[in-house]
């Protein structure tokens, strides 16, 4: 190989390894949002129970109250 063969082909390495560590960071960043989004999620969850029990409460009570 010449000398202009090496180089353009370690320049070539040298851009696939900068795009590598770019996916890397990008695909990192990506894990920790969906993280956030399924810890968001979890908790939307719990208070959309929690509000679905209350609601329930209420109604037994009001039904309750018509019985009497």
């Amino acid at each position: 190989m010449e000398q202009s063969e090496v180089q353009a082909l370690a320049d070539k390495l040298d851009r696939l390894i900068d795009r590598c560590q770019k996916l890397e960071r990008d695909n990192a960043t990506l894990r920790e949002l969906q993280d956030d989004w399924n810890r968001e999620r979890a908790q939307l969850v719990q208070k959309n129970d929690h509000a679905k029990h209350k609601i329930e409460a209420m109604i037994s009570r009001l039904r309750a109250l018509e019985h009497h």
